[in-house]
């Protein structure tokens, strides 16, 4: 994704380091009434010029190394880092899932499509330690785990071939286009915790292999996969840790032709869900490579502003991070020490704001009272979940290229295997996607495009039902480039809100 990567803490609020990737292959031609059957044709679309695509990057970011050991570190270990970080457990209790748990709704039945790029290869073995350490159910295709009846299944798809994955070597002068560790860690966040939420439901995990210039694939290569999926109902749910700002396509044309995939999800019952960015509002162009310039002005990225896609922005989680419940505003960070009695944050790193391509879609016509309001653009995101490292995820990754003995490589990109505590609205694309396979369990099939849903729900009587409402936080990254406020209702860091998912996900069902 065209977007910062901030690997140490220090970091989180800073956009000084970004590592730019770009595509440049032509695609087959979207037929342009397609889009206008949805109401999303040309209409409103800004031209951009030139004719190329850019490359799509992880939205991992912000994450720290904290143990090589096979057990996850300490809640201890994560304060003296000046982080809190979430154990499954807590991060189960936060959102409220074990009334669904206890109801028997964890999205058995259902398979929740993860795609990214590279991926990690040890993938498998890797799930296998962090169930056994987190008390997560194992799944069938982890090694050594004998597959019964009723169990979920991890399935990794590599699409175009397998790619190996290691960092640059020492002194490397490159552009920083091939971060394939960073990818390998990219998938742990994924496959964990889309299965930490859903834990019954299956896991196909697609992978792409961009060519080593990254001039032929990135995004098309992606898209591809996810017709493929599509087409051969191979899933409900997708989710996507990946974008690029809406200006750093070449054309209009060219992100447009990229749609096809959520064309025939809308229409075809998948529900296809992506991160809203890591850079608040300071998103960049992908020229020049060495040195990419930040976007001047707001701008949001695809395909999270693509109005057939669920945006999902971000949080600072301030519940206590053992427990996950009630209200902690004395353990690190400083974000929620300084907020007390506030529930959540929102992210600084969130993107969010109004689309330039797209306009607003019917659905965002009504919104809960005291919303930001949304104008003739699509509002991004739509909803909210907690991203920041600040208070993340606890992830276990063993292949983030050749080990060595630091928290980072030299270019900034995970170098050590084992425990991390991992940020960016990529560790909420992946737990919504959950979310989702758990509502379309309990209604029996695909719920495809939710976002009328959402918004429906919201805009009633039982907002505070279902959404915990952020109206705190700024998503201003760049002090050069203005952000939105959390306000109260929907707001262009949190969107909706987060969920309360045992009243949310039932209602969603039966929308």
């Amino acid at each position: 994704m065209n977007r910062y990567h901030s690997p140490s803490l220090w970091m989180e609020d800073s956009v000084s380091e970004v590592i730019v990737r770009r595509t440049a292959r032509k695609v087959a031609a979207l037929i342009v009434g397609g889009a206008a059957a949805f109401g999303l044709g040309p209409a409103g679309v800004t031209a951009f010029a030139g004719a190329t695509l850019p490359a799509s990057l992880p939205a991992v970011t912000d994450y720290q190394y904290l143990s090589a050991s096979l057990t996850p570190p300490s809640e201890a270990n994560c304060f003296s880092a000046g982080r809190r970080c979430f154990t499954p457990t807590s991060m189960q209790n936060s959102y409220n899932l074990p009334p669904l748990y206890a109801a028997g709704n964890e999205g058995q039945g259902m398979t929740i499509a993860i795609i990214d790029s590279f991926g990690n290869p040890n993938m498998a073995s890797d799930l296998a330690n962090f169930n056994t350490q987190m008390g997560q159910p194992h799944m069938c295709g982890e090694p050594g785990v004998t597959c019964a009846p009723g169990m979920p299944a991890f399935q990794h798809v590599f699409w175009a071939g397998v790619t190996q994955v290691k960092s640059p070597p020492s002194g490397s002068n490159g552009t920083g286009q091939q971060t394939r560790n960073i990818w390998a860690l990219e998938t742990s966040l994924d496959v964990e915790w889309a299965h930490t939420i859903a834990p019954r439901a299956n896991i196909l995990l697609v992978t792409t292999n961009p060519a080593e210039t990254l001039g032929v694939q990135g995004f098309p290569a992606m898209m591809d996969a996810e017709q493929f999926v599509v087409d051969h109902h191979e899933a409900t749910v997708i989710s996507q840790s990946f974008g690029a700002a809406e200006e750093s396509f070449g054309s209009t044309q060219s992100l447009l032709n990229l749609r096809h995939a959520y064309i025939s999800a809308a229409s075809g019952g998948v529900t296809a869900l992506a991160s809203s960015g890591d850079s608040g509002t300071a998103n960049i162009l992908k020229e020049p490579v060495k040195n990419p310039q930040t976007i001047p002005f707001p701008t949001v990225e695809w395909p999270a502003s693509d109005p057939l896609v669920t945006g999902t922005g971000g949080t600072y989680l301030c519940t206590n991070p053992t427990t996950g419940t009630g209200v902690d505003s004395t353990d690190p960070p400083v974000n929620c020490q300084n907020h007390p009695g506030v529930r959540e944050v929102g992210w600084i790193g969130s993107g969010g704001g109004f689309s330039h391509v797209f306009a607003r879609p019917s659905y965002q016509g009504t919104l809960p009272a005291g919303s930001t309001p949304i104008g003739a653009m699509r509002g991004v995101p739509d909803v909210g979940y907690q991203a920041s490292s600040r208070t993340g995820v606890l992830v276990y990754d063993t292949a983030p290229g050749f080990a060595q003995n630091g928290l980072r490589c030299p270019n900034g990109n995970p170098c050590s295997a084992g425990w991390y505590v991992v940020g960016g609205t990529s560790s909420s694309c992946p737990q919504w996607a959950g979310l989702v396979a758990i509502a379309d369990q309990i209604a029996g099939h695909g719920l495809g495009l939710i976002n009328p849903a959402l918004y429906a729900l919201a805009s009633g009587p039982n907002y505070g039902t279902y959404f915990y409402d952020v109206t705190t936080g700024n998503n201003q990254a760049d002090p050069t480039v203005p952000g939105y406020p959390a306000t109260t209702g929907w707001d262009p860091v949190t969107g909706l809100g987060t969920p309360n998912a045992a009243t949310l996900l039932p209602a969603l069902a039966g929308h």
